[in-house]
């Protein structure tokens, strides 16, 4: 049997093997099945057998065909197209549309090359310019792949090979240095956003599903970046002491950039419009409550104008196949993450957890749940199948424990760990096996500095709970 045919097969065992246990008490025959099929999935997001929006729409087929959710197939079938017609997952394809008139019109490109010429004369402002690339690019590309794969890595990567610092010819001189910078930084500013991320979105709206709390673009800045930002400026400097590159000076860098940029020519009109787009967005998705506009359809509508204008045309949108994926794989994952509550799994987690948990005091509950969601990342290939798994548990625990006015920011700090337990493993998050398929870092230099790195990260954002709680 080959390797995928096993892969394909595991999922399906979990699923058969979970189905005929005898439910647990407190929990229905029918919620049982549900957690049998979600577990499923899950798995299969983890090993990926197949596409995960696959995956995804293959559970959610199981689910309504097999009337688990509602024995009515008209009710089946409205639950099972639930996440298609969901805002935030919406405003994720948007931003997609966002990072695609960045690649074409070469905004992201020529924003990455400033960098590098005006801060590139050594190699902490190599690491300072690669960083604030993706700080630049954050707040409007969700896919931090997209974000820092696609758009940083091609500029950086190119860097360290100006000085023939190459994976089998002294790594440690630049690029291993590079690397890391660009890693780190992209994990910071991927929880520093709302909009950083793709999975921070299908987290917010899970949580207004489950907790009936609706997290804002500017309520999750209020918060995050005050405690991300100091983090972000730190990260160069910490990688330049803790792993630092032998090459301390690169004059040659700005000049290559320079003559990077002298064939870009100068910026195109095109260009202008998109960073007016861009400009525009942001101001809406910070100011929009105040202004009565929501969110989900500002970003549709500059995308429309982005169409009219010619920044992008229809064919980029319809072509995008990531984004078409996305919207797929996302709308199926909200609507497995509703049925949990919709069967009662989540409840029967939440009366298991009060009997297990009443002991600890408010904060102590606090920081070991941030802990325990983070460190848990260690058994997960992909964000968002961390969300799917573990986001609705820790949700149902937090109800019962968190005092009511505390729930908002103890979401969006839980949330907020989503960006930055990338760090941890070589496999974290997006762009991690680019940067580690690079060849300049090993796969034990890579843990270890995970492992620091992801420590940092974390008693940051615990500094957070004790902060703003």
């Amino acid at each position: 049997m080959s390797k995928k045919a096993i892969s394909m097969l595991i999922p399906v065992l979990v699923t058969l093997v979970v189905w005929f246990i005898p439910a647990p008490e407190g929990l229905s025959a029918n919620a049982w099945h549900f957690m049998a099929i979600f577990l499923g999935v899950v798995v299969g997001l983890v090993i990926e057998p197949v596409p995960a929006a696959l995956v995804g729409l293959v559970g959610v087929c199981l689910v309504a065909l097999l009337g688990i959710i509602d024995p009515k197939p008209a009710e089946g079938v409205k639950w099972a197209l639930s996440g298609f017609s969901n805002s935030i997952i919406w405003l994720i394809f948007a931003a997609f549309m966002f990072a695609a008139g960045y690649q074409k019109t070469g905004l992201g490109k020529r924003i990455s090359l400033i960098m590098v010429k005006f801060m590139g004369k050594s190699s902490l402002g190599l690491g300072y310019a690669v960083a604030f690339a993706d700080l630049l690019l954050a707040p409007f590309m969700p896919s931090n792949t997209a974000r820092s794969g696609g758009t940083i890595f091609p500029i950086a990567i190119n860097i360290p090979q100006i000085f023939n610092s190459l994976p089998d010819n002294e790594p440690r001189k630049l690029g291993a240095y590079i690397s890391w910078v660009a890693m780190a930084a992209t994990c910071v500013t991927s929880s520093m956003f709302l909009t950083g991320l793709a999975p921070n979105l299908l987290a917010v709206n899970i949580i207004e599903k489950s907790a009936k709390v609706t997290i804002e673009w500017g309520a999750w800045a209020s918060i995050m970046v005050p405690l991300m930002l100091p983090l972000f400026l730190l990260v160069p400097l910490l990688a330049y002491l803790i792993f630092p590159p032998t090459q301390k000076q690169s004059p040659e860098a700005p000049i290559w950039a320079a003559g990077e940029l002298k064939k870009m020519g100068s910026i195109s009109f095109k260009e202008i419009m998109m960073l007016f787009f861009a400009v525009l967005a942001l101001v809406l998705w910070i100011f929009g409550k105040e202004l009565g506009v929501n969110a989900t359809m500002a970003a549709i509508s500059i995308v429309s104008l982005m169409v009219l204008c010619n920044v992008i045309s229809w064919d980029d949108i319809i072509g995008n196949k990531g984004a078409w994926n996305v919207l797929v794989w996302f709308a199926t994952l909200v609507a497995l993450a509703s049925g949990l509550a919709k069967v009662g799994i989540l409840k029967w987690i939440g009366t298991l957890a009060e009997a297990s948990l009443s002991g600890l005091s408010p904060t102590a509950l606090v920081v070991a749940m941030l802990i325990v969601f983070f460190i848990l990342h260690y058994f997960f290939a992909s964000v968002t199948a961390h969300v799917s798994a573990l986001l609705p548990v820790f949700i149902v625990i937090a109800m019962k424990f968190v005092a009511p006015e505390q729930i908002p920011t103890f979401m969006i700090l839980l949330s907020g760990t989503l960006g930055i337990m990338g760090i941890i493993t070589p496999y974290g998050t997006g762009p991690s096996p680019i940067w580690y398929g690079a060849g300049y870092i090993s796969q034990a230099r890579w843990w270890a500095l995970g492992a620091i790195f992801g420590a940092i990260f974390l008693a940051v954002l615990l500094v957070g709970a004790f902060v703003f709680m």
